[in-house]
């Protein structure tokens, strides 16, 4: 039951595809009776089976007329990324208060516009890095400003992952920078790994768009798409440190994605979809722990019931934006020389692989290099390429 004794309304924008995953999450708390799902918003209704467990909620493919005509009290936005802006502004004039997921807008102009309007509205938002809410990322910070580490160095993210041909057509923006003219920017840095460049930003403390003093990219692909699916990237901060993010979708082998935190004297592993964390430091034996992690939307109603502070809040992902700005207005990824690349057999189909990525990732994060400072050949074309 929530704090005040009846379950906070909820509209679910976007319930196919990642939207399963809000939904599965609401039948949870539904259970708890900490929400109630009182709408669904799609173009086509959802049927029986897809809202099973739960008691007949309204559908509309209208938000605005859904949270009035249900009451809602929170809007959970999970659509195509060039609809964040303008949803998220409909739930917040409608009265709503917002979990918008991530990237929340394909533009830095587009996230400052939904960012103003939303607190003109007097709408709180929470923007949906699931990482931000693990009890590891103050724990961290905390071990850090202690010293427990020595200065810290800078930061590196790892992110090898797997996907086949079929995930770039599972909708029409996938894999594009832009669609009918509109920005999407759904790269492996702006979308499937964006969690590896928030939580790398938060564990240098460098979260708001101001702490990010210069932006450098490499943008590649081994896929037929118009976004990258190869990258890396490497934002210096404003206070010193860098950060540097290696991702891929074409990886050899699938592997979870981490976060390294470099010091003078030691180092902290941060395996953030598992909450896990390794500190190694000198004179000390390795020390690991798993740590809890506070769900965004139990967040967000404990926010508006009890006023607790929010974990995600648009200006925490400020410099997470200002990559996707980046990203966005860098040239068009170079396309990996056929020697460069696989296509290989997964199990859900055909798939394109990089021969010796899962090392680059992994000795990325470690150096703090980019792929062309680690020597891959296709990375070194690519630079030639762009300039």
């Amino acid at each position: 039951m929530s704090p005040l004794g009846t379950p906070v309304p909820v509209v679910l924008a976007g319930a196919r595809g990642h939207g399963r995953w809000h939904l599965d999450r609401l039948r949870g708390l539904e259970r708890e009776g900490l929400v109630r799902l009182a709408g669904v918003c799609e173009l086509g209704p959802l049927d029986a089976d897809e809202l099973a467990g739960f008691d007949a909620p309204r559908q509309s493919s209208d938000l605005g007329a859904l949270i009035s005509g249900t009451g809602a009290r929170i809007a959970v936005v999970c659509t195509p990324i060039a609809t964040h802006t303008e949803l998220a502004l409909t739930a917040a004039r409608h009265g709503a208060h917002l979990l918008l997921e991530k990237p929340p807008a394909p533009s830095y102009a587009e996230f400052r516009r939904m960012a103003e309007g939303v607190a003109a509205a007097g709408a709180a938002c929470q923007i949906g890095f699931q990482s931000l809410g693990s009890h590891a990322v103050p724990a961290i910070r905390a071990l850090i400003a202690d010293g427990v580490i020595g200065e810290l160095l800078g930061v590196g993210g790892a992110g090898a992952w797997v996907r086949d041909e079929a995930y770039f057509r599972r909708a029409p923006w996938a894999g594009r920078r832009r669609l009918d003219g509109v920005d999407v920017v759904d790269g492996a840095l702006t979308n499937p790994l964006a969690h590896a460049v928030a939580t790398a930003l938060a564990l240098a403390g460098a979260p708001g768009a101001e702490d990010v003093a210069h932006i450098e990219t490499e943008l590649l692909r081994a896929h037929r798409i118009e976004s990258d699916d190869t990258s890396c990237v490497r934002i210096v901060t404003a206070a010193g440190p860098q950060v540097t993010v290696a991702a891929t979708l074409c990886a050899e082998r699938a592997s979870e994605p981490y976060v390294v935190v470099h010091g003078s004297r030691g180092r902290i592993t941060f395996w953030y979809k598992q909450d896990r964390v390794l500190l190694q430091r000198a004179g000390h034996g390795p020390v690991e722990t798993v740590y809890g992690r506070t769900g965004l939307l139990e967040n967000l109603v404990a926010h508006l019931t009890e006023g607790a502070p929010l974990l995600v809040p648009p200006e925490a992902t400020g410099a997470f934006m200002r990559v996707v700005e980046a990203v966005r207005c860098a040239p068009d990824p170079v396309e990996l020389p056929e020697e460069y690349r696989r296509t290989v057999r997964g199990e859900g189909g055909p798939r394109r692989s990089v021969p010796g990525i899962d090392r680059l990732v992994a000795e990325s994060a470690e150096t703090l290099r980019l792929y062309s400072e680690l020597g891959a050949p296709w990375a070194l074309l690519a630079r030639e390429a762009v300039r």
